[in-house]
């Protein structure tokens, strides 16, 4: 076996084993973590599997989802933070749901969502 193609297809394969890293860009970890920060900052109730918690748990619970994800390469986007960790429980599949005073209660999804658009509006 020829010493250049074993080097080369070793080279190949490293360089292709770093390109499915998933590595969120900085304005991506700015946006996730004001999305968490939001709901923090709110008066705001966050169910999850059938149980409500304040938005300080809720907080933590989705800090520790999203360290995880980031561990695994599994979150690169502020779309797929809500969709993998800020939509549904992981263990049970039901949907998150956030009640806010004066406001319906929704999909914890909708909620993340219409936040990430409200961010990304032209100031």
């Amino acid at each position: 076996m020829d010493f250049r193609w074993v080097l080369a297809l070793v080279v190949a394969l490293g360089a292709f084993s770093g390109s499915v890293t998933a590595v969120p860009s900085e304005a991506a970890r700015r946006e996730i973590a004001a999305l968490i920060g939001a709901l923090d900052g709110s008066s705001c109730r966050f169910q999850r599997n059938g149980s409500w918690h304040d938005a300080a748990e809720a907080r933590a619970h989705l800090q520790r989802k999203y360290e995880y994800l980031l561990k695994k390469d599994k979150v690169d986007t502020s779309e797929q933070f809500i969709e993998r960790a800020a939509s549904q429980s992981s263990i049970s599949g039901k949907p998150y749901r956030i009640a806010c005073p004066g406001q319906p209660e929704q999909t914890a999804a909708a909620w993340f969502g219409a936040r990430l658009q409200a961010l990304r509006q032209p100031r």
